[in-house]
């Protein structure tokens, strides 16, 4: 098995290649999936990343979130922690840690309950995930534990198996543009 570090130069490299057109047609199609989820219907609260660098686009899912009256929290990184900040305009977030989009203002909050949509460099079938090295959602979702874990993913950051430590929470359930994966065993269509 490759490790963590040939898997994300690996997936890196074939991001490049990804045409904008590619990251927004497929990104709608990840989203259409995502609304049809009983996990992201019934949630009155949503944790998600602003997408950034060729990463599955979350800006429609927020957006049907707003119009759905939920609740929506952005992270931002502080030292070695993560912390979500309640979102409520795009207008929000600027370049932040790494130039990830992060929000500059708004109130911090401390959700026990609601769905995490996080973002990944590599997956396998079993939702098994490979991050960017940080640690920062692992350490998060220790915290967090009652949390729904989705994570969103282009299927050429699918692989056969992905290296997995005892640190690694991994996501219930994964969404790519073709499929629909569960660590539970649910079957979805």
């Amino acid at each position: 098995m490759e490790t963590k570090q040939a898997i994300r130069k690996q997936i890196f490299a074939a991001r490049k290649k990804v045409t904008e057109e590619e990251v927004k047609r497929w990104s709608r199609l990840i989203s259409e999936k995502v609304f049809l989820l009983p996990e992201f219907q019934n949630a009155k609260r949503i944790l998600v990343y602003a997408d950034y660098n060729h990463e599955v686009m979350t800006g429609e899912i927020i957006e049907a979130a707003w119009k759905a009256g939920k609740e929506v929290a952005v992270p931002k990184v502080t030292g070695k922690e993560m912390v979500f900040i309640r979102l409520t305009d795009f207008n929000q977030l600027a370049p932040g840690y790494f130039s990830i989009p992060e929000p500059e203002t708004g109130e911090e909050i401390s959700w026990e309950e609601g769905l995490m949509i996080m973002p990944g460099v590599a997956f396998d079938r079993h939702c098994r995930r490979v991050g960017y090295g940080g640690g920062f959602y692992d350490r998060y979702l220790e915290k967090h534990q009652k949390l729904t874990r989705l994570a969103l993913a282009f299927s050429f950051q699918m692989m056969e198996e992905v290296p997995v430590e005892e640190t690694d929470i991994i996501p219930q359930i994964l969404v790519t543009e073709n499929n629909i994966y569960d660590s539970r065993g649910n079957a979805y269509e």
